[in-house]
C-alpha cells in the first residue's frame, strides 16, 4: 500500500521551455526557423529571431505571433564584427534577459586546399567562429549579471571530425566552434550555465537542396539517388535535429554540458560499411 503520491521513477519528466527566452540565429529558414517553432510549441516565454534574410525572417516571426507566441525578428548579417553586439543589445531591450542561445547560422562555401581563398577564410569565420563566440560572450554576460542558469546550444557538423576535402575551410570553423563549445561549458560550469552542441550530419535542409540541385547542378532528383545510399535510407530530417536541440536547451537536460552530439548515421570511428 502507499499513500497515492507517484514515486519518483513513475513521474513524467516534461520538456518544455516555460519561461524561458531564447535568442536564435539563422532563424529566417532551415534549422534555425525549425527550432524556433519547436521551442514555440514547447512553451518557450519569449523568442527573438535574426538573420540577414529580413524577408523570411519576418514571416517566420509572424507566422509564431499569429499563433499567439511572443516573438520578434532583428535583421543582422553575422558577417559584421558588430553584429553580436546589436543582436545582443536588441534582445535585452525586448524582452529583458536571454535564458538560451542558439547559434544555428552558418555558411557553407565549398573551399579546398588546391582553391581556399583568403577572402573565403574570412568570410566563413566570422560567421561561423567569431560570431558564435561573441554571441555567447553577450549571453554568458547577461546570466552572470543576474546570477542566473542559462543554456546555450551551438549547431555544428560533421564535418568538424575532419569533413569533406571541398569543405576543408567550412570543417575547420565547426571544428574551432566544437573547442569553443568545450572551454565554455568547462568556464562556466560553476555558474550553471551550460554549453553543448549538435554535429548535424547531412540534413535536408532548403540550403542544402538548393546547394545540391542548383549549384552542384544534380537537379531535383539528387534527393532520392542520395537517400538509397543511406543505412535509413532517407536524410537526417529537420524536426529530429529540432527535438534534440529542444531537450539539451530544456531542463530535462539535467546537468548535460560540454557535450558534443553526432547526429548522423554513421559512428566515427567506426569501419566504414563495405
Amino acid at each position: 500500500m502507499h499513500d497515492g503520491a507517484l514515486p519518483a521513477w513513475e513521474e513524467s519528466v516534461k520538456i518544455d521551455l516555460e519561461g524561458k527566452v531564447i535568442v536564435i540565429t539563422g532563424a529566417a529558414q532551415g534549422l534555425g526557423a525549425e527550432i524556433a517553432r519547436t521551442a514555440a510549441g514547447c512553451g518557450a516565454e519569449a523568442l527573438f529571431l535574426t538573420d540577414r534574410n529580413a524577408v523570411d525572417g519576418m514571416a517566420v516571426a509572424q507566422d509564431l505571433v499569429s499563433f499567439g507566441h511572443r516573438c520578434a525578428f532583428h535583421e543582422a548579417d553575422l558577417a559584421g564584427p558588430d553584429a553580436p553586439r546589436e543582436i545582443i543589445g536588441a534582445a535585452l531591450e525586448r524582452f529583458g534577459r536571454i535564458d538560451c542561445l542558439v547559434n544555428a547560422a552558418g555558411m557553407t562555401d565549398r573551399a579546398d586546399f588546391t582553391d581556399g581563398r583568403v577572402e573565403t577564410w574570412d568570410r566563413l569565420y566570422a560567421v561561423n567562429a567569431r560570431a558564435p563566440f561573441f554571441l555567447m560572450q553577450g549571453a554568458i554576460n547577461d546570466m552572470l549579471r543576474r546570477g542566473s542558469v542559462g543554456t546555450i546550444l551551438n549547431i555544428l557538423s560533421m564535418n568538424a571530425h575532419c569533413g569533406a576535402p571541398d569543405l576543408a575551410i567550412y570543417a575547420s570553423t565547426k571544428g574551432a566552434l566544437s573547442t569553443l563549445t568545450r572551454n565554455a561549458a568547462n568556464a562556466h560550469l560553476a555558474d550553471r550555465i551550460r554549453v553543448n552542441g549538435i554535429n548535424v550530419g547531412w540534413c535536408d535542409t532548403p540550403a542544402e537542396r538548393n546547394m545540391q540541385a542548383v549549384t552542384l547542378g544534380k537537379g531535383d532528383e539528387w534527393l532520392a539517388a542520395a537517400a538509397q545510399n543511406l543505412p535509413l535510407g532517407r536524410l537526417l530530417q529537420m524536426d529530429e535535429v529540432a527535438r534534440l536541440a529542444v531537450f539539451l536547451l530544456s531542463d530535462a537536460a539535467g546537468l548535460t554540458t560540454g557535450a558534443l552530439i553526432d547526429m548522423e548515421q554513421a559512428v566515427v570511428g567506426a569501419p566504414a560499411q563495405l
